[in-house]
């Protein structure tokens, strides 16, 4: 896998890079396991809810298969394809019931690999298996938070956590924010990181390919009026005029903390995620 710079030709194509890997197949979905995706162009009720949303490129959604529940059953790795609606890659697995099924790509997957779920599955990139059956040290990704939920965390491309104790009902993970947290002993995850790590590399290159994924322009604060937003207005180039940034409307932004201090997980919780320097 590699970065793929493309030639200065023109303007739009200066610094603009894609991912390229010999080991994604550019063959069509499976048809099987497509559904329909309505955009909503950010919007509820017809109100813009979140705003610089709409327009881009008509796509479907792949369903993915984050719980692997076919215990014992193995399956092999037909192709790796390309997700439009997540930065990781998926993996169309071929079940020796007959059964196929997408499920995220671990790096280092290939077409014709052999994977499987199961409680005894060997410590093998792919393969997934209870959290109390993986050694200490181990790097693991699309981890389950409660017993039989299916995975729920560390699914984006290149994430990772590091198991680093296991006890009789719980375990400890280290997540890629750096917080440590409790999960049981009885969930499941897949062994290796999540594939397509150079994804953050990438270069979009021009305002035409960013519109293409559904975004819209967004227009800094500080070069609106002073009725539009707290950071408008001044003469010229003006900084904001306050001691800390806010939102159009107001509420505090970058770095203000927003979770509960009464969330039922944070007794979960052991060590909170550090600041980033």
């Amino acid at each position: 896998m590699a970065i793929k710079v493309y030639k200065k030709n023109n303007a739009g194509r200066r610094n603009m890079s894609i991912v390229k890997s010999a080991d994604v197949s550019n063959k069509k979905p499976e048809k099987a396991l497509l559904a329909p995706m309505k955009s909503k162009a950010g919007r509820s009720h017809g109100k813009i809810s979140v705003r610089h949303q709409g327009g881009g490129a008509k796509r479907r959604y792949r369903i993915i298969d984050f719980r692997q529940d076919k215990i014992d059953v193995p399956g092999r790795i037909a192709a790796l394809e390309r997700d439009p609606n997540r930065s990781s890659f998926i993996a169309l697995v071929h079940y020796n019931d007959g059964e196929k099924r997408y499920i995220i790509a671990s790096e280092g997957m290939k077409a014709g690999v052999e994977i499987i779920t199961s409680p005894t599955a060997p410590i093998k990139l792919g393969n997934r298996t209870q959290v109390k059956n993986i050694p200490t040290g181990t790097v693991i990704s699309n981890l389950e938070l409660f017993p039989g939920k299916g995975g729920q965390i560390i699914r984006s491309a290149g994430s990772s956590a590091i198991l680093t104790a296991v006890d009789e009902k719980t375990a400890q993970v280290k997540l890629p924010s750096t917080e440590i947290r409790l999960v049981s002993s009885e969930c499941y995850a897949t062994i290796g990181q999540v594939s397509n790590f150079e994804h953050s590399a990438v270069s979009i290159g021009k305002a035409g390919r960013k519109r293409h994924m559904g975004v819209r322009p967004g227009v800094r604060g500080s070069a609106m009026n002073p009725v539009d937003h707290p950071h408008g207005g001044g003469e010229g180039r003006q900084g904001i005029g306050l001691k800390h940034p806010k939102t159009p409307w107001g509420k505090p932004a970058l770095g203000k903390k927003t979770r509960r201090k009464k969330r039922y997980s944070n007794k979960f919780i052991i060590k909170g995620r550090q600041k980033r320097k």
